[in-house]
């Protein structure tokens, strides 16, 4: 009985069918080929994806069993190759989003609040990047902050706190770098 109930939680439990199937059927296409063919797949899987949204390379969709519900990426975004989407809580992505290559998003974090086990329970937080934003390659953005509408997150930058509209933030944690307000058209 043991082997049934560790094979139930390890494959049924966490298997998030719309995910696996966008991975299967956009496999055989190359990193930055059939951008649009790749977005177009993913929405037949069932991912939330908005019209005009181009994706260069796989997706991966981290989070249990319904992560792949918890995405929702908007209109006429650009998602690069190798991102990462922890959706064990909600993340929304805006119109018009650009995330550069390998960006992390992730909702989960641990209770550290056990001096026996530091990464005790999960914590899930929700995630929301603005419209018009830019988060470059390799930035990671933690549970529950928010990137406002129009905010740049630099290259490397690890965003513990939210990032207000229209500003740029960079660095390890992100800190505020300058305003943009008035770069606006």
């Amino acid at each position: 009985m043991k082997v049934l109930d560790v094979l139930r939680e390890e494959l049924l439990d966490n298997l998030d069918g719309p995910a696996i199937a966008g991975r299967v059927l956009t496999w055989p296409l190359p990193n930055g080929i059939g951008n649009r063919l790749r977005a177009q797949l993913l929405r037949w899987c069932g991912l939330h994806i908005g019209a005009g949204t181009t994706v260069a390379g796989a997706l991966t969709i981290t989070g249990g069993r319904r992560a792949s519900h918890n995405l929702h990426i908007g209109r006429h975004c650009f998602i690069n190759v190798g991102c990462v989407f922890d959706a064990s809580a909600r993340i929304e992505i805006g119109d018009g989003v650009a995330l550069g290559q390998q960006v992390l998003i992730t909702t989960n974090s641990h209770d550290a609040n056990h001096p026996d086990r530091r990464a005790g329970a999960l914590v899930p937080q929700p995630i929301r990047v603005g419209s018009g934003a830019w988060i470059a390659a390799r930035a990671v953005l933690l549970p529950g902050v928010a990137v406002g509408d129009g905010a740049v997150v630099t290259a490397g930058a690890v965003v513990t706190r939210s990032v207000p509209a229209h500003t740029m933030a960079g660095g390890i944690p992100a800190r505020h770098i300058k305003d943009l307000a008035a770069l606006r058209r």
